[in-house]
């Protein structure tokens, strides 16, 4: 499988605190005082309700990061032994996830702002973990808005402790069944990663919508939000975001290890893999042609905008339309 989105000093030159969990019961009458209108302990309530306050940026950037070579890239025997959320880094996975690091705050310092940060979401599994930290090295503290361990951005769960000679009858098997569809004994499928990515989705919009990781008091347009997990929720996560088809996806390739696909806001305000890839790169990753012209689309729409000549949900489902009626419709 091809290695895609080398992030090279010449592609990168293509384009240029701890978050607290606030729980959403409603505060008891003695929880907050009648001064703050009962809200002191909520505050995305507060920022709801105050009409005053300036609606916070969208982050510049969504960085989804796939952890460095670990154990199990490198032995697949490794899974019969250890259990897949403690199967670490190897000592290239630790070099690559530190030049990761190294190659994001390059990437980030080229807008020229000073006001930067980066908040991390990441997979409570041992290599995402240790991917984090070593990329982190390349931070200052002041640099780091915060960091949410999420355990929705966990890898396809493939059934406990792995037996070797099963798991080539289970992945031949997928390869006949559907590589979208196929669950794995006591596992899941890439449909049941979708699911719990969907739930991750809304929590991430709602996020940014109330500005979350934003620092009491700034406002900042220079965020960049740092997703580190894995080869498959990855693509899941991208499938779900652009609304891409399971046979879109079934078309994707594994982003490499250390290595991260960017996501940038757009003229409008959307977010555009075009802001930073080239066509070239994407099209190595997997996409197509008319998935390239959604993207195209991506760089100048408005949030909330829908695309209405987007091939990938319109017309490609109906083959009873004539090419006259086709032209007419464009």
């Amino acid at each position: 499988m091809a290695t895609v989105f080398s992030t090279s000093p010449a592609v990168l030159r293509r384009n240029s605190c701890s978050a607290k969990c606030c729980r959403h019961e409603p505060a008891g009458p003695n929880q907050n005082s009648p001064a703050d209108g009962g809200l002191a302990g909520f505050p995305e309530k507060g920022f709801a309700s105050n009409r005053t306050r300036a609606k916070p940026p969208r982050p510049r950037r969504i960085i989804l990061v796939r952890h460095g070579q670990s154990q199990g890239n490198v032995d697949e025997c490794v899974y019969t032994r250890v259990a897949d959320p403690k199967v670490a880094l190897t000592e290239q996975g630790v070099a690559e996830a530190e030049e990761c690091g190294r190659e994001i705050r390059r990437m980030i310092e080229k807008d020229g702002g000073d006001d930067w940060k980066v908040y991390f979401y990441v997979s409570p599994y041992r290599r995402s973990l240790e991917t984090l930290r070593n990329l982190a090295k390349a931070f200052d503290r002041s640099r780091i808005a915060g960091v949410r361990e999420e355990p929705r951005l966990r890898e396809q769960d493939f059934g406990n402790f792995q037996d070797q000679e099963e798991m080539k009858i289970q992945k031949a098997a997928r390869k006949r069944y559907g590589r979208f569809f196929y669950r794995f004994p006591n596992g899941e499928s890439a449909a049941d990663v979708y699911d719990r990515i969907t739930g991750f989705r809304e929590t991430l919009r709602s996020d940014i919508e109330i500005g979350r990781f934003q620092p009491p008091g700034e406002l900042s347009p220079n965020m960049n939000l740092v997703i580190v997990s894995h080869g498959l929720t990855l693509r899941v996560f991208l499938m779900r975001w652009y609304k891409w088809t399971v046979e879109q996806f079934d078309a994707l390739h594994n982003i490499g290890n250390g290595k991260f696909v960017v996501m940038e806001r757009g003229h409008g305000g959307r977010y555009s893999l075009l802001m930073h890839h080239t066509r070239e790169e994407l099209k190595e990753f997997g996409l197509t042609d008319a998935m390239l012209i959604d993207q195209e689309w991506q760089k100048h729409a408005k949030p909330g905008e829908l695309n209405y000549d987007c091939q990938i949900t319109g017309p490609s489902y109906f083959t009873h339309f004539s090419d006259d009626q086709d032209n007419l419709l464009d």
